[in-house]
């Protein structure tokens, strides 16, 4: 199994936003500004990477029956630490992320992972495949973020990046402004790949 490929597969071909369509709560409710969607982006990603890589480590002594249940427990292990160390060292954006960082927990992307990748692989595919995802979730994050807080505020991670002149559509950060540039964004996205893959 190539390493870059299943690093790659995250990303862009199993992107789990853009592709997948997983993970829609917090990409929908937190990417009002670019910031919340890195500081989402980044917890998913450690709590990806950590669990996948214990996950593979324990797949041979976990039962069958109980999978699931271990699962949950060994991620929310780690949603644990993210939301204390976040508590500590970035309480700003602690308090932006709210209850969503505990939800990372039920977030199927992380879960979906576990079953599908890391207790089927070995260790490092398995931490190269929570990587790719976790920056795949990432970048959609921020560039919904992106969009919606340039176009509704006029800003882009606090700073000022229109002119004076510019009229921000408040409606770009308020929840139908999620369903309106995920939409646009998928829509533009199938568009172009399907493009590709016919020619």
């Amino acid at each position: 199994m190539k390493i870059s490929k299943v690093f790659f597969n995250g990303v862009l071909k199993e992107n789990p936003t853009f592709r997948l369509v997983l993970g829609m709560c917090p990409t929908l409710a937190l990417t009002t500004r670019a910031i919340n969607g890195i500081g989402m982006g980044l917890a998913t990603t450690f709590v990806l990477v950590g669990s996948n890589l214990v996950i593979c480590l324990l797949k041979n002594f976990i039962p069958s029956k109980v999978r699931i249940p271990a699962y949950v427990v060994i991620i929310a292990t780690f949603v644990t630490i993210v939301d204390m160390v976040m508590q500590a060292f970035v309480p700003a954006l602690y308090e932006s992320l709210g209850i969503y960082i505990p939800l990372i927990v039920v977030n199927c992307i992380i879960l979906a992972r576990a079953e599908s990748f890391a207790s089927k692989n070995s260790i490092l595919p398995s931490i190269v495949d929570g990587l790719g995802m976790g920056i795949g979730f990432t970048l959609a994050l921020l560039l919904l973020g992106s969009i919606r807080e340039i176009l509704g505020a006029g800003t882009w991670f606090g700073m000022p990046v229109v002119p004076g002149s510019f009229n921000p559509a408040v409606i770009m950060i308020l929840p139908p402004g999620g369903f309106i540039t995920l939409g646009l964004v998928l829509g533009l996205l199938n568009k172009l790949t399907g493009e590709t893959e016919q020619s």
